[in-house]
């Protein structure tokens, strides 16, 4: 049956079993771009300012505050939407730095060897040996307590798990025909890594980073729940839970904020399996039949 089916027919079945066409993924990046529009659009959709103590306290939602006010009589719809300005880039520009640092670092430890590969994978070790969260606490608080200094604990915390994906995928392909035709042909060592092995590790560090940002999103959060990260008046959401955390019966101050984290990591965790799939040969030939 199936060559009797027309190259068309066949590419139409191929789309339609794509990765990229799962419910999940699908999803995923409807969500992801409802919350980048939103942010973009904050100014506009935004009912009141994020920072204007306007309203009375303690309000539950209702017709005239979707999501009701918080402890100062902050609109927490508006809270919430400027929140995803500051969330959604920082833990996505933080994953690009953990990403880059941390891909470098691994590949030249993987290509180089010898003292070089030592002294990364050691400092690695050594960063792997804390709790993530942990260890990002005591930076951000050895730096102070500010968004900027979160965003930078979590890039100390992030990069290991780059460094080793990456430094492994180049000892791997390192002695590959065409890694060795390459040198023998009078390559630099810097040309191979660029043109010959950064095509070959791209894929599975583009997959762990787009895996990652949700992880970040929530160490992110959690720094400024404990209060190490944004500061107030900041709409943020950490922020915004720990304030639902203090007056725990307003189940509104909290709930919105957390709620829109959690959406954002179950999305980026869509995107990434979607992206781990469309990477992947042979899961990619499951999904085509």
């Amino acid at each position: 049956m199936s060559a009797l089916l027309t190259p068309a027919t066949r590419r139409e079945r191929a789309a339609a079993r794509s990765p990229w066409r799962q419910p999940l993924a699908v999803t995923g990046m409807a969500v992801i771009a409802g919350w980048a529009l939103t942010a973009l659009l904050a100014p506009l959709i935004a009912p009141a300012s994020p920072i204007a103590q306007s309203f009375q306290q303690f309000l539950p939602p209702s017709a005239s505050h979707l999501m009701g006010t918080d402890e100062v009589g902050r609109d927490v719809l508006s809270r919430v939407i400027y929140g995803a300005r500051v969330s959604l880039p920082l833990s996505v520009l933080l994953v690009l730095l953990a990403m880059c640092i941390g891909s470098l670092l691994g590949a030249l430890a993987g290509y180089v060897g010898g003292i070089v590969d030592g002294v990364v994978m050691r400092v690695a070790d050594l960063v792997f040996a804390f709790p993530g969260i942990i260890l990002a606490m005591a930076v951000a608080a050895a730096l102070g307590a500010s968004i900027r200094n979160a965003v930078l604990a979590v890039v100390v915390v992030s990069w290991p798990s780059y460094a080793r994906v990456s430094r492994g995928l180049v000892l791997a392909a390192r002695q590959s025909d065409y890694v060795v035709a390459a040198r023998l042909l009078g390559a630099s060592g810097r040309r191979t890594l660029l043109v010959e092995l950064r095509p070959n590790i791209a894929g599975p560090i583009a997959v762990l980073a787009a895996l990652d940002v949700g992880n970040a999103l929530l160490l992110l959060s959690g720094l400024s729940f404990l209060g190490l990260g944004a500061q107030p008046p900041t709409a943020e959401w950490g922020a915004m839970v720990a304030s639902g955390a203090l007056n725990f019966d307003k189940w509104w101050i909290g709930l919105f904020p957390g709620l829109a984290i959690a959406t954002v990591v179950l999305a980026f965790n869509f995107i990434g399996d979607a992206l781990r799939d469309a990477l992947d040969p042979r899961t990619a030939r499951i999904l085509r039949g």
